[in-house]
């Protein structure tokens, strides 16, 4: 792991992974006079960076700067391919896997760490977590994919997949041709992610500017095209603490898919409006109510020592 510090004395740009997917990080150093708490490393889902974990399109606070004030250590992470890390030839036959093995590069080298990830990279937690368990001290998932061990397989046919694409048990799927990279356009922006009560409306379009090309891999093995999703081996190998967060807004993530996948890791599970917090969708990190989320997963993460 390389680093390059600022004459500011402020955040590190980090640069880690494997030789061939190598990536980069923003450090965001815990305010100090704190209580050095547990290392977080912050992980986009797809189309995204980590960008969304420090600020929000609509100019507020991210959490990143949130997770630091309370004593952490934070490191916002892009995929290989993805904003500031080096570009991916291969970008649209990217597996899953190929990007958790450079997040694990990353975690190994400054944990034990809190994973905190989003969506797609849910599955490359169980993953890493499993692989690396000295490394993570836990896992909070917030609207994460499940491990592909309890998600149907779906056929490798694109006309009997897109009979399903509004099934938001199987999450919504779609199959990608992997001949090319992803683009997703504004109305599936709005249809998926921009949708919510509390996603900042006035901001959709400085949002837009800030979604990228995708894998299709990385799609087709999300939604376990073919059998081809990231597994694990055993659940019970991931002993850590784990909690699992969902919004009431979130077309793809139903509430009884997530509990599925919380009570199949034996994480803990927390719809949000049983917390008194309505309206959030995909994107909860950027939506107007962000800083009490993030406040709720510091009070999970202190609760249990961490």
């Amino acid at each position: 792991m390389h680093d390059v510090t600022r004459p500011d004395g402020g955040a590190r740009c980090l640069y880690s992974g494997t030789p061939e997917y190598p990536i980069y990080a923003d450090r965001i150093a815990a305010a100090p006079g704190l209580p050095r708490r547990m290392p977080v490393v912050m992980v986009h889902g797809g189309c995204h960076t980590g960008a969304c974990y420090l600020a929000t399109p609509d100019g507020r606070e991210g959490w990143a700067g949130q997770f630091a004030r309370a004593g952490h250590d934070v490191y916002a992470v892009d995929w290989p391919g993805h904003g500031r890390s080096p570009a991916c030839a291969d970008l649209p036959r990217l597996p899953t896997q190929a990007i958790a093995a450079a997040i694990r590069v990353l975690v190994e080298a400054i944990g034990p760490a809190v994973l905190l990830v989003h969506s797609a990279s849910g599955p490359m937690a169980w993953w890493i977590a499993e692989t690396a368990p000295h490394a993570v001290a836990a896992v909070i998932g917030i609207a994460p994919g499940g491990p592909a061990n309890i998600l149907p397989v779906l056929p490798d046919d694109p006309a009997a997949v897109a009979k399903l694409r509004d099934d938001a048990s199987l999450g919504c799927p779609v199959l990608m041709p992997e001949d090319r990279p992803v683009v997703v356009d504004m109305a599936f922006i709005q249809a998926f992610w921009a949708n919510a009560p509390r996603f900042p409306a006035q901001a959709v379009a400085a949002y837009a500017q800030g979604i990228v090309a995708e894998s299709a891999r990385l799609f087709n093995e999300r939604f376990n095209i073919g059998g081809r999703g990231l597994a694990i081996a055993d659940p019970a190998n991931l002993t850590m603490p784990k909690l699992i967060v969902t919004g009431d807004h979130d077309p793809r993530h139903p509430r009884a898919v997530d509990a599925a996948t919380a009570a199949y890791l034996g994480a803990e599970y927390i719809w949000l409006p049983d917390r008194g917090i309505h309206g959030n969708g995909h994107m909860m990190m950027i939506e107007n109510n962000s800083h009490a989320i993030a406040a709720l997963l510091i009070d999970w993460l202190h609760t249990n020592g961490l």
